[in-house]
């Protein structure tokens, strides 16, 4: 994904604690409609680069991770609004979200009749975000703060992907582990907008959207996005 400039404004934060998930998700974002689904509401970052910057320069001797859970990328704003307009695909089903970030794209899966939406991501202010924005959306998303990516795979009758395929080792890793699910009969839905290690090969496209994001991460304010299925290993749409 892209990340914006790390410059010029860490001093507009509160200092809320970072050790404190939920005290700095509170204090560091804000909740406002998700430009592309407007039913949906998400805390999100006021200005990308002074929470960026923060949490990679000032943080950084505490760990803390990249905060793509205070942004509504492309790939997840995409993947919620085919959920709630084709609601077909989830209702009564379980549905796994992996690399959730804000849990956008579970919380559309629960407002589309989904029984139920776990939200899988390893950083755990990611996983106090999911649990924020779906308190206020009113729906219930479990979290699971485990890297699974490789591992044994979960129970799920949908799995849901948006915005991982960023980095080369990463898309390699989950691609390999996803075809477990297609030998499974579980299908794969992935929102993205290109990004540089999108296996298109393997994918079939159901929709295209025009999304608004944030300029300072995406270096556009639209950003063409394609929700796909993707389609077992030698077996190209």
């Amino acid at each position: 994904m892209g990340r914006g400039a790390a410059h010029g404004r860490a001093d507009l934060l509160s200092e809320a604690p970072a050790r404190d998930p939920a005290a700095f998700v509170r204090a560091n974002t804000r909740a406002r409609p998700v430009p592309h689904a407007p039913e949906l509401t998400l805390r999100v970052a006021d200005e990308a680069v002074p929470l960026w910057s923060k949490t990679e320069e000032e943080l950084e001797s505490i760990g803390l991770p990249p905060p793509f859970w205070a942004f509504a990328w492309a790939g997840g704003q995409a993947l919620a609004r085919h959920l709630l307009d084709h609601p077909d695909l989830v209702a009564g089903r379980a549905v796994l979200d992996v690399g959730a970030g804000s849990g956008l794209v579970a919380i559309a899966a629960m407002k589309a009749g989904a029984a139920r939406a776990t939200a899988v991501d390893v950083d755990p202010f990611a996983l106090a975000a999911v649990r924020l924005n779906a308190e206020a959306n009113g729906v219930a998303v479990t979290v699971l703060g485990e890297d699974l990516i490789g591992g044994p795979h979960p129970a799920a009758d949908v799995v849901t992907i948006g915005d991982l395929f960023y980095e080369r080792d990463l898309s390699r890793r989950l691609l390999a582990w996803l075809d477990g699910f297609l030998d499974r009969g579980v299908p794969v839905l992935v929102g993205d907008p290109g990004r540089s290690y999108l296996p298109k090969q393997r994918l079939e496209a159901l929709a295209d959207y025009a999304v608004p994001v944030t300029r300072d991460l995406e270096d556009a304010e639209v950003k063409r996005t394609t929700v796909w299925r993707l389609a077992p290993a030698g077996r190209a749409p």
